[in-house]
C-alpha cells in the first residue's frame, strides 16, 4: 500500500520552515514564505551577485529560495587542489554546463596558516576570488570551512601547528576555541561579503565541524553550540548544517543548543555505497528513524552532503588492485551513478552534493596518509580537467532537476512490481506528474512490462543499470503520456517549446503525447517515425545513438505553439545546453562545452570549447540570425526546427607536440651527514615536555619535529657524541606517515635505509600513523673514540587525520628516540627542518632538504656547474640526487592542452623523487610503491608558451639500484577554446 509523505514537524508555528535571511529579520527570522504551503512551480533564477536581497527557506520536500523550490545538484571541488585559479573558472563552467547548479568546498586550515595568528589569503589561497567566480559562473555555493574538514588532507585541515599546541581539538576545550574563532573569523570575514541572502554573493549553506561522530555528549553538543553562534556572532545568515556520518541520527535540529535561534539548521548524511552493495534507501523507502537517512530529520529537506562519486586511493593501490583511478571510475561508473543517484532522488532526496566532481591534485605535502599525490577520485572530471564520460547521468539529471520542477515535490504513491526489477513509484501532489525507477541489481539486462498509471510500458534495463520514466508530465502546453526514454530538460526558447530525452546507445525510443486534437508532426531527421492513434495518442519512436541529435516537430493541435522533440544517446545528449541570458534562454547543439553566452541585438555569441569535428546548433528568443563562436562568425541557416545552424562543420582540434626532456645536469646533496657540516644554526632539540599524544621516552629529549616548528616535509637530524669504541648497533624509532622512510649515516657512512611497508587491503588500508624501529649494525671501521656524528634523514610524510576526535593529528612526526648497543654514549641532538614558508606557494611545498633550503627547485637557480647526465639512470647511492632541466612549449593560444610528467622504471628499484615545476611541488613518485607514475601539470603553474624549469630531487635507498629511467611529457588532453590562464 502507498505510504502518506513523511510528516512534516512544524517548528516556530509553521508548515514551513525558513530563513528570511537579509530581508525579513535577520538570523531565525521565519520566512515571508513558511506561512503557507509552496506548491510545484519553476525553479529560481540561476544565481549571481545582484545586488538584491533573498529569502532561504525550507520544507520536509526541499530548500525554498525567494518562495520557489530548489533541487540542490551540487558537486565538491576543492580550490587548493587546484593551485591556478584562472582554471578554477574552467572547472566552475565546466559544472555549470553539465547540469551542476551548485559548487560545494572545503576551506583548509592549513592551507592559510603558517603559524598562530598569520592568516593568507592571496594567490593559490583567494577564497574571495573563487567565491566571486562561482557567483559569475551562476553557481551556488556550499561553503565548509571545519574546523576540520578530513578531507583526505594533512590532519584532516588542521594547521601544523596545532598539533604543538595545548588543548584537545574537536572539543569544547578553550584553548582550542580560541584557535578556531581566530580562523573562523578570517574566512567568515570573507564569506559574509558573498551571502547569497545579502545578494552580494551566493552562498546558499554553511557547514561547521564534518562527519563529527567522536563526542555526541554534553562536552560535544557545547561544542556545535560554540560552533553555531560564533558563526552567526560572525554575520553568517545562511542555514547551516552537519553531515552525519554514517546516518546515526546526529545532530539534527534541536540536539544543541542554537542560541534560541529556530530554523536555521539542516540535517544532513553522507553516503559512499560500494559497486557491490545494493543501492540504499535513505528516505521515503528507508527504514525510517534516527539510523534512516532523511527520516531522522522529517521536517526538513532529505540532504547528502557527501554522495560518493569515486573513491580514494592508498599507497600501492590497493583499493584497486594497483589499477589507480582508472579502476574506480571503471567500477563507479555512468551506470552507478543512475542506479544510486536515483534511488537518491527517489527517497526524496533533493540536496545532493557529488564528492567528487573534480578531485583535482594533492600537491606538496597536502595529501593525508591514507592517499598518494593523485586525488582523481574517479570523478566525473578527471585530474586532468577531462569530462568523461561518467558526467552523462550528472549532465543529464543536473538539468532536468533544474528545469522540470516537478522533481522538488514528490510523495512516495502505491507500489507497483516488474520482474526481475526494483521499482519506486512517486507522485508530484501538486501537478499529477508520475515517476518511476526502474533500476536492475543483477548482471543481465531485463526486459518487462512497467504497469504505470499510462498503461504498461515495455523496457528494458541493462544489468547493474536504472532508469528513470515519467508519465503525465507537462512540456510546455503538451502534457507527456509516457516516454521509455529519459527526460533531459524541458524549455521554452523564443516560441516553441523543447524537450530533450535520451537513453542508451541503440534503444529505440517511444515517446507518447496525449493530443486531444491531431497536431501536425514534422519528421525533421530520417531515423524518426510517428503515428496518431484512435485513443488521441501521437506515437513518436527513435532509434537513440544514430546520427546524433533525432528531431521531431510538433504543431498545432491543441495549442499554437510548437513542441520540438529532440532524442538523443548518452554521448550526444551531453551536447546539448541549456543558457538562460536576460532575453530568454537558448538550447546550444554540438560543442564539446558551452562556457558562456551573449546576446547583442540579433548575434549570438558563443565561447565554448571543441574536441571534434562538429556543427553547432542554436535554438533561442525571436530575431536571432548571426552566430559567434570563440570571437569568430559562422556562416549559418535557419532550420525546419526553428534553430539557427552552422552550414559547414567546425574543425577538431589540433594536434599538440610535446618536446623531449633532455640536457639534464645533476648533483648530489646531504652534506649534512657528513661529521664537518656545520649545524651550529640548526635548532637545538631538547625539550623534556610536548603536547604530542606520543610518549617521550623516559631519558630522553623530545625529537618530534613539530615540537621544533617543522610541520612539513623532510627533516634532518645531527647528533654528537664521543667515542664510538665497542658500539655494535645503534637502534632509531621514528613515526610517520605512510610510506615514511629513515636514513642514517655515522660519520658520514651509510648505515642503511628503513622504510614503512606498503598498507595491505585488509588491515592497514587506513592506518594513518606508523611507527618502527629501524637497527643499524655498526662496522668495525667506524668504531673509535673521539667526536663523531650520527645523521638522520626521516621522510616524514604527511600527519594522520582526527577523524574519531582523538588528537590523532599529535601522533609524532620525525625520530622519536635513539638507543645503542654496545655503547652507552650521550648525544647531544640538533634539527632542521624547511628554512621558512614559501611567500607564494605556501607552507606545504617544501620540506627540509638542503637543496629545498638552497632553492635548488626554484627556476632562477644557477645549475651551470652542475654535472650534466641523460635518463635512464642507474645508480646505487644513499641519500639524496637532484636532477634539473628546462623545456620549452609553444602550444597555440587557442588550444586549452593539460600535460602530465610520466616516469617510468623497473619497479623493483627502490626510490623516490619529488617533482617540482617552476617551484611548485607536484607531488611524490614512489618507484617500487605506485600505483601513479603520471603527474598531472596545471596550467599557469605549467607555461605552456614559454620556458619551464623542472626539477627531481630522488632519494635513492642503497638497496637497490635507483633512477630515474623515463621521464616524458604526456599529453593528457586536448580542446580548442579554453581560457586565458595567468601564470601563477
Amino acid at each position: 500500500m502507498a505510504l502518506s509523505r513523511r510528516t512534516f514537524s512544524a517548528l516556530a508555528g509553521s508548515t514551513a520552515l525558513g530563513l528570511a535571511l537579509g530581508g525579513s529579520g535577520g538570523p531565525g527570522a521565519p520566512s515571508a514564505y513558511a506561512a503557507r504551503s509552496v506548491p510545484t512551480g519553476p525553479a529560481p533564477a540561476p544565481p549571481s551577485a545582484d545586488g538584491c536581497r533573498h529569502t532561504i527557506g525550507y520544507d520536509q520536500y526541499s530548500l525554498l529560495v525567494d518562495g520557489r523550490r530548489l533541487v540542490v545538484w551540487s558537486g565538491e571541488l576543492h580550490p587548493f587542489r587546484l593551485p591556478s585559479p584562472s582554471l578554477w573558472r574552467d572547472v566552475l563552467q565546466k559544472m555549470r554546463a553539465h547540469g551542476y547548479n551548485a559548487v560545494s568546498i572545503y576551506v583548509a586550515w592549513n592551507y592559510h596558516s603558517a603559524a598562530p595568528g598569520r592568516y593568507d589569503f592571496t594567490g593559490v589561497r583567494d577564497l574571495d576570488l573563487f567565491l566571486r567566480m562561482a557567483a559569475e559562473t551562476g553557481l551556488y555555493v556550499i561553503l565548509r570551512p571545519g574546523p576540520y574538514i578530513n578531507a583526505e588532507v594533512d590532519g584532516g585541515g588542521f594547521p601544523g601547528w596545532l598539533s604543538a599546541t595545548k588543548g584537545t581539538a574537536r572539543s569544547d576545550d578553550p584553548t582550542y576555541l580560541g584557535h578556531v574563532d581566530e580562523w573562523l573569523t578570517q574566512v567568515n570575514r570573507i564569506a559574509r561579503r558573498h551571502l547569497f541572502t545579502q545578494g552580494t554573493g551566493t552562498i546558499l549553506l554553511y557547514q561547521i565541524e564534518n562527519e563529527y561522530d567522536a563526542h555526541v555528549d554534553a562536552a560535544g553538543r557545547a561544542y556545535m553550540s560554540h560552533l553555531y553562534k560564533k558563526v552567526r556572532a560572525d554575520g553568517i545568515d545562511v542555514p547551516l548544517f552537519h553531515n552525519d556520518k554514517g546516518r546515526n541520527g546526529y545532530w539534527v535540529p534541536g540536539s544543541f543548543d542554537t542560541g534560541g535561534e529556530k530554523g536555521g539548521w539542516l540535517y544532513g548524511f553522507d553516503g559512499y555505497p560500494s559497486p557491490a552493495q545494493t543501492p540504499p534507501d535513505w528516505g521515503h523507502y528507508g527504514p525510517g528513524g534516527a539510523g534512516g537517512g532523511a527520516s531522522a530529520s522529517p521536517s526538513t529537506p532529505g540532504f547528502v552532503p557527501e554522495f560518493g562519486g569515486g573513491w580514494f586511493d592508498p599507497w600501492g593501490g590497493a583499493f584497486f588492485d594497483g589499477k589507480g583511478y582508472a579502476e574506480s571510475r571503471r567500477t563507479r561508473d555512468a551506470a552507478y551513478e543512475r542506479r544510486f543517484y536515483l534511488t537518491n532522488l527517489a527517497n526524496g532526496l533533493t540536496l545532493h552534493n557529488v564528492y567528487m566532481t573534480f578531485g583535482g591534485t594533492s600537491w606538496g605535502w597536502l595529501p593525508a596518509p591514507v592517499v598518494y599525490t593523485s586525488y582523481d577520485y574517479g570523478a566525473a572530471i578527471d585530474e586532468a580537467r577531462n569530462v568523461t564520460d561518467k558526467i552523462a547521468p550528472m549532465h543529464q539529471l543536473g538539468h532536468l532537476l533544474q528545469r522540470v520542477p516537478d522533481f522538488a515535490k514528490l510523495d512516495r504513491a502505491p507500489d507497483v512490481h516488474a520482474e526481475g526489477l526494483k521499482v519506486y513509484h512517486l507522485t508530484n501532489p501538486d501537478t499529477g506528474a508520475h515517476v518511476y525507477v526502474a533500476r536492475n541489481d543483477g548482471t543481465e539486462a531485463v526486459t518487462t512490462d512497467l504497469p504505470t498509471d499510462a498503461g504498461r510500458v515495455r523496457i528494458t534495463v541493462p544489468g547493474k543499470d536504472a532508469r528513470l520514466l515519467t508519465t503525465g508530465l507537462k512540456l510546455g502546453r503538451r502534457t507527456l503520456k509516457y516516454s521509455t526514454a529519459e527526460p533531459v530538460l524541458c524549455v521554452t526558447a523564443g516560441r516553441q517549446d523543447i524537450a530533450a530525452f535520451s537513453g542508451r546507445q541503440e534503444d529505440m525510443a517511444e515517446l507518447v503525447l496525449k493530443c486531444p486534437v491531431e497536431p501536425n508532426v514534422m519528421r525533421l531527421d530520417p531515423e524518426a517515425a510517428w503515428a496518431f492513434d484512435v485513443n488521441d495518442d501521437l506515437h513518436v519512436n527513435a532509434p537513440l545513438g544514430e546520427g546524433g541529435l533525432t528531431r521531431v516537430l510538433v504543431q498545432k493541435g491543441e495549442t499554437d505553439t510548437p513542441l520540438l522533440l529532440l532524442f538523443s544517446d548518452d554521448a550526444t545528449a551531453v551536447r546539448l545546453f541549456p543558457y538562460d541570458t536576460p532575453s530568454g534562454t537558448l538550447l546550444v547543439y554540438g560543442p564539446a562545452l558551452l562556457r558562456h553566452v551573449e546576446l547583442r541585438g540579433s548575434e549570438v555569441h558563443l565561447t565554448g570549447d571543441l574536441t571534434e569535428t562538429t556543427s553547432i546548433e542554436v535554438w533561442g528568443p525571436r530575431g536571432i540570425d548571426t552566430l559567434v563562436w570563440n570571437g569568430r562568425t559562422l556562416p549559418t541557416r535557419v532550420t525546419l526546427s526553428g534553430s539557427l545552424m552552422t552550414t559547414g562543420l567546425l574543425p577538431a582540434v589540433p594536434e599538440v607536440k610535446l618536446p623531449e626532456l633532455g640536457g639534464w645536469r645533476m648533483r648530489r646533496e646531504n652534506p649534512e651527514a657528513g661529521p664537518g657540516f656545520d649545524d651550529s644554526d640548526w635548532t637545538v632539540a631538547d625539550k623534556r615536555t610536548t603536547f604530542s599524544t606520543t610518549p617521550v621516552p623516559d631519558g630522553q629529549p623530545v625529537l618530534f619535529a613539530d615540537d621544533y616548528g617543522f610541520h612539513y616535509g623532510d627533516v634532518w637530524y645531527r647528533g654528537s657524541f664521543t667515542d664510538s669504541t665497542g658500539l655494535q648497533e645503534v637502534s632509531l624509532a621514528y613515526s610517520t606517515g605512510t610510506q615514511g622512510l629513515l636514513m642514517a649515516w655515522l660519520d658520514g657512512e651509510p648505515l642503511g635505509t628503513h622504510r614503512m611497508p606498503v598498507p595491505d587491503k585488509d588491515t592497514t588500508i587506513r592506518k594513518g600513523s606508523w611507527a618502527e624501529t629501524a637497527v643499524f649494525p655498526v662496522r668495525e671501521q667506524l668504531r673509535s673514540p673521539g667526536r663523531h656524528v650520527l645523521s638522520v634523514l626521516v621522510r616524514r610524510m604527511q600527519r594522520d587525520q582526527d577523524g574519531k576526535g582523538l588528537d590523532t593529528h599529535k601522533v609524532a612526526r620525525g625520530l622519536t628516540a635513539a638507543a645503542f648497543k654496545g655503547a652507552s654514549p650521550k648525544v647531544s641532538w640538533r634539527i632542521q627542518g624547511t628554512a621558512a614558508p614559501d611567500p607564494v606557494r605556501g607552507p606545504l611545498n617544501t620540506g627540509g632538504l638542503y637543496g629545498e633550503r638552497e632553492g635548488w627547485h626554484l627556476p632562477g637557480f644557477r645549475d651551470h656547474d652542475w654535472e650534466r647526465t641523460a635518463f635512464p639512470r642507474a645508480a646505487r647511492y644513499q641519500g639524496v640526487t637532484w636532477y634539473r632541466t628546462t623545456f620549452r612549449l609553444a602550444v597555440p593560444a587557442d588550444i586549452d592542452a593539460s600535460i602530465g610528467l610520466t616516469l617510468q622504471d623497473d619497479p623493483y628499484r627502490a626510490y623516490r623523487a619529488q617533482i617540482f615545476l617552476n617551484g611548485w611541488n607536484m607531488g611524490q613518485y614512489v618507484n617500487n610503491v605506485g600505483p601513479q607514475h603520471t603527474f598531472v601539470l596545471p596550467n599557469g603553474v605549467l607555461r605552456t608558451r614559454g620556458t619551464n624549469t623542472l626539477a627531481l630531487a630522488v632519494l635513492s635507498e642503497f638497496t637497490t639500484l635507483s633512477g630515474p629511467g623515463r621521464v616524458s611529457l604526456t599529453l593528457l588532453g586536448r580542446a580548442s577554446g579554453g581560457l586565458p590562464v595567468a601564470p601563477v
